[in-house]
């Protein structure tokens, strides 16, 4: 399970991120039931972009995948196209992260949303990595 703190970790180091490639973000961390545990939403983000960064991270939390990784199974002539339309919506592009403990075991999950698909990713990843510090 991920803790508050942990949580409120992961929020802080995608903001310093998000603040070092410019970008007003918006930064979802879920449990591991896709739950929200904490979010913050940085000055000028976008507030369309609030939904898509919860759902990045649910996304990832309920496929315990890279939301990316899910366009390979939801594109046209994928082994299951429209995936995206399941679960009340999923996001399958790049911004979500699942996030493990030292065991394996699924504790969370972390979506970034108010970059690019590429910008969303780095600071997910930058968010993640302090999981592993």
């Amino acid at each position: 399970m991920i803790t508050l703190h942990q949580a409120r970790t992961l929020i802080a180091a995608g903001e310093a991120r998000a603040d070092a490639l410019g970008v007003a973000a918006n930064i979802a961390v879920l449990d591991a039931g896709a739950h929200l545990k904490a979010f913050a939403r940085q000055d000028g983000a976008v507030l369309g972009s609030i939904e898509i960064a919860v759902n990045k991270a649910r996304s990832a939390a309920l496929f315990q995948a890279p939301t990316e990784a899910l366009w390979d199974y939801a594109k046209p002539g994928g082994p299951s196209p429209g995936l995206e339309n399941s679960n009340g919506g999923l996001v399958v592009f790049p911004g979500g992260l699942p996030l493990f403990d030292a065991s394996g075991a699924l504790i969370g999950a972390v979506g970034v949303s108010g970059g690019a698909p590429s910008q969303d990713l780095d600071i997910a990843q930058a968010a993640a990595a302090v999981l592993l510090a």
